[in-house]
């Protein structure tokens, strides 16, 4: 009979070790695939660009002065 036939194949407990941190590497790729593609989806209509035009109609409309358009806006532009 071959040798190999006797053979159970086992890497032992170091071969169950580097299974599980392999599997460990797998899950935390996969997981951080999906959160980085979750945050690169479709963005909801508004934020910014809608804020600044609600602003610029407030101005036009004589709602609030110069200064504090100027001081909102540049508010806006640094949260970018």
């Amino acid at each position: 009979m071959p040798y190999w036939w006797h053979h159970t194949g086992s890497m032992g407990w170091a071969g169950g070790i580097g299974m599980l941190v392999l599997m460990t590497l797998v899950l935390a790729a996969v997981v951080s695939l999906t959160v980085v593609l979750a945050r690169r989806g479709p963005q909801p209509p508004g934020g910014h660009g809608n804020a600044r035009r609600i602003l610029d109609e407030r101005f036009a409309r004589g709602e609030i002065d110069e200064a504090e358009y100027e001081r909102r806006r540049d508010a806006l532009t640094k949260t970018r």
